[in-house]
């Protein structure tokens, strides 16, 4: 039975809990080449070929420093080319473009300072969101104008911020007598203050934040304690309660394995998960409008389009899951999701089923939303692991019941599969 005790203590008990070998074995994943970057990579890629090319390997060494400053110089439009980890000939000219824009010498060789604002001009872009954007279109020289932007400020110089261009009136060919100059001023004063104030409602309500929703579920629970199967009253109360703290256990267990991961700093994991919201875009919009079998095929050719083992893939998944709920980056969460669904591991058909029936992160569909959830408890049905709040078996017939409550199933049809109880 959930009660108010289940706190943050527990959680962190629960993933601690996890044998080291498996935590280790999905860091482990990540670093042997599932990156986001690669799989990004890949994708664009093999979007752009025609037909099948002979591939030619390179000599040249492929690392994870190389893809960091491939990706970087692509994003400041410096052609780097693919995203492959190699700083072969195309990869020098573009250092080279690099280092003439900011008046370095170009010789094709990052020096440390150059390569350290480089990248970290590329991670703080990528975190910065609306505030990269308004920079981007104030600044006269684009996306690459950031670069200077950032490096002025390591200076310690002051940098002023972007003020909205101000459209003067011309002047009428009527004799302009004194009483209407000295009014000029007046009348011009409301034009130009309007024109430098932002207008957060010009594409129509933004996009609902899950954190604060489940900051606010959190409240809830804290005073009157978790619902359960059988004091529930409102399914879509106690599913909100339940998708919240399937989303903490998601960002628990991708910190863990964050822990895990040599070389990388959170932010950078970050960063390249962010990386790989565009391009599982397509499927998290399918969500709402496709059958569930037709999603998950279509998410299983993109997984063996990228000809990274399913351990890689797997781990970097479980990694990016988290971030992106940490992030409030749905699309990247609900990606996440999908391949692992894909993968085989269905009981993650949870969180689509919660998308789906709370509206976030995709158009709210009920219906759709029971299939995914009916996925998810037949797994769990036919013994698969856990993965949020292991230690609370109920937690099954409480998903059944309220998931069946709102979408109008029968409690009748939730035994498809029989079920076992197996002693340890």
């Amino acid at each position: 039975m959930f009660s108010k005790r289940l706190t943050a203590a527990a959680l962190a008990a629960s993933v601690a809990a996890m044998p080291a070998s498996r935590v280790a074995a999905d860091a482990g994943d990540f670093i042997a080449g599932a990156l986001i970057g690669g799989v990004v990579g890949h994708a664009v890629t093999k979007n752009n070929q025609k037909k099948k090319q002979r591939v030619y390997r390179s000599g040249i060494p492929s690392t994870q420093q190389g893809r960091q400053i491939q990706s970087s110089l692509n994003y400041f439009g410096f052609n780097a080319g693919t995203v492959d980890g190699q700083l072969g000939r195309q990869s020098r000219n573009a250092i080279s473009s690099y280092q003439a824009y900011m008046g370095y010498p170009a010789t094709g060789q990052l020096s440390a300072f150059e390569q350290d604002l480089l990248v970290t001009s590329y991670n703080r872009a990528q975190a910065g969101g609306y505030q990269t954007t308004q920079l981007v279109a104030a600044n006269p020289e684009g996306t690459r104008g950031l670069l200077k932007t950032y490096r002025a400020e390591l200076a310690g110089q002051v940098v002023p911020q972007a003020q909205a261009p101000v459209v003067v009136a011309a002047p009428q060919p009527a004799p302009v007598t004194q009483s209407v100059v000295a009014a000029a001023p007046v009348a011009t004063a409301a034009p130009t203050l309007n024109a430098a104030l932002p207008n957060f409602f010009e594409s129509g309500a933004p996009e609902a934040s899950l954190a604060s929703h489940c900051n606010t579920v959190s409240l809830l629970t804290s005073t009157n304690g978790y619902t359960t199967a059988a004091s529930m009253t409102d399914p879509t109360a106690a599913l909100n309660e339940q998708f919240c703290l399937a989303r903490t256990y998601a960002i628990a267990r991708s910190e863990e394995l964050i822990s895990q991961v040599n070389g990388f700093t959170p932010q950078q994991v970050a960063a390249q998960c962010d990386g790989f919201g565009p391009v599982v875009q397509p499927y998290v919009n399918s969500l709402s409008q496709k059958p569930r079998d037709v999603v998950a095929q279509e998410v299983s050719g993109f997984v063996a389009s990228t000809g990274t083992t399913p351990q890689q893939l797997s781990g970097t998944a479980k990694i990016c899951l988290g971030v992106g709920y940490r992030t409030d980056n749905t699309n990247v969460a609900l990606g996440s999701a999908l391949i692992l669904y894909a993968l085989g591991e269905t009981v993650y058909g949870e969180l689509m089923g919660h998308h789906l029936a709370l509206g976030f992160g995709t158009q709210k569909n009920v219906a759709a939303a029971g299939t995914w959830y009916e996925a998810a408890l037949a797994a769990t049905d036919a013994g698969a692991d856990a993965v949020f709040v292991p230690g609370q078996p109920e937690r099954t017939d409480l998903l059944r019941k309220a998931s069946l409550q709102l979408t109008g199933g029968a409690p009748a049809q939730a035994g498809v599969l029989p079920v076992f109880s197996v002693t340890e």
